[in-house]
C-alpha cells in the first residue's frame, strides 16, 4: 500500500491557518496566498525589529537635545560632557530623567557643564 500524505498535510495546513488567522480575504483562507503573507510577514518583523530600536534611539535623542537646550546646552556638547564627567548614563534613561525627574537632569547637566568649564579653562 502507498503511503499518502493525508493526515500530515492537514496538520500543515492547520498550523499555517492558524498564523494567519485575521487577514482579510485570500490571505487568510487559501494556502499559498497564506503562505507567500507569512513569509513576507515574517521578513517585515524581522526587519522593524531593528528599526524600532533605531526609532527609540531617534526619540531618545530628540527628547535629550529639547531638555539640553533648556540648560544652554547643545546635545553634542552634552554627550561629549558626559564621557568627559564619566557619568555612565545611557540615552534611554536621560531621556526618562529628562521628563520625570528635571531636577535630577538639572545636576546632570550643571555636572556636565563643570566639565566643559574646566576643560575650555585647561586648553
Amino acid at each position: 500500500m502507498r503511503t499518502r500524505k493525508g493526515s500530515a498535510r492537514n496538520q500543515a495546513k492547520k498550523r499555517l491557518f492558524k498564523r494567519a488567522k485575521g487577514y482579510r480575504g485570500g490571505r487568510g483562507s487559501l494556502t499559498r496566498s497564506v503562505k507567500e503573507t507569512l513569509l513576507r510577514s515574517g521578513a517585515y518583523a524581522f526587519r522593524d525589529r531593528r528599526v524600532r530600536k533605531r526609532e527609540f534611539r531617534k526619540l531618545w535623542i530628540i527628547r535629550i537635545n529639547a531638555a539640553v537646550k533648556l540648560h544652554g546646552l547643545r546635545y553634542s556638547e552634552f554627550i561629549h560632557g558626559l564621557k568627559k564627567a564619566n557619568i555612565g548614563l545611557d540615552r534611554k534613561s536621560l531621556s526618562e530623567m529628562a521628563i520625570h525627574d528635571p531636577a535630577g537632569f538639572k545636576d546632570v547637566c550643571d555636572a556636565v557643564k563643570a566639565t566643559l568649564g574646566s576643560e575650555s579653562q585647561a586648553a
